[in-house]
């Protein structure tokens, strides 16, 4: 059996690697994963590569949708997430997505700096992990005291605590969605993993994981 290519937000990452390790035990195949920002696997696919099952925001998997992308009728809302502070004492840098990346996380907290009117005073003491990376990285290697990302982001990193949510309004829930790619060989197998996706057991792992099934 040819390999299942997925595409998949790192948004879900820290949840989904346990998954499709059960996945690939259960069917005996084997999963070919590429993990990156949605945005960033937007773009990919718009270019015209090519994957069996996309793992995305709920925004990118509908941009694709309708643009002919996803298989009609196939995608499901599998989980969503707020964004969550993690950080060592005394904080005195902070680290969160590079904006232009896309991540939906490093957008909205720049966004939300600029609302505040500190974005200028937190430019000086801002780190960026590398693009598709994680923020919570940045604390173990001590460049960053404070990360700032999708609470199951952070929750990838060993060793990072997280302090809490972004208060009320100020937060953020960003969507994720699985669809089948449009041509798919492996429609059924694609079907199958995605099924395997919104189980009870993998809802479990999803909440494990600081993401609230859908």
């Amino acid at each position: 059996m040819a390999d299942l290519g997925v595409y998949s937000s790192i948004g879900v990452r820290s949840a989904a690697e346990e998954l499709f390790r059960r996945f690939e035990q259960a069917r005996a195949c084997r999963l070919a994963v590429t993990w990156s920002t949605a945005p960033m696997l937007v773009a990919r696919i718009e270019a015209g590569e090519t994957a069996d099952v996309l793992i995305l925001s709920r925004a990118g998997i509908d941009t694709l949708r309708k643009t002919g992308k996803i298989a009609p009728g196939s995608d499901v809302t599998l989980a969503g997430s707020g964004v969550a502070i993690a950080t060592l004492l005394k904080a005195k840098s902070i680290a969160y997505s590079e904006p232009s990346a896309g991540g939906a996380s490093g957008v909205y907290f720049a966004k939300l700096l600029e609302r505040m009117g500190i974005a200028e005073q937190m430019k000086a003491k801002t780190k960026y992990p590398p693009a598709g990376g994680f923020s919570g990285e940045l604390l173990l290697t001590g460049e960053a005291e404070l990360a700032v990302q999708q609470k199951p982001e952070l929750l990838h990193v060993a060793g990072t605590e997280i302090v809490g949510m972004l208060p009320g309004d100020l937060n953020m829930v960003t969507e994720f969605a699985a669809g089948i790619m449009g041509g798919s060989k492996q429609a059924e197998t694609a079907k199958a993993l995605i099924e395997s996706l919104r189980s009870p057991e993998a809802a479990a792992v999803f909440r494990s994981k600081g993401l609230e099934p859908r």
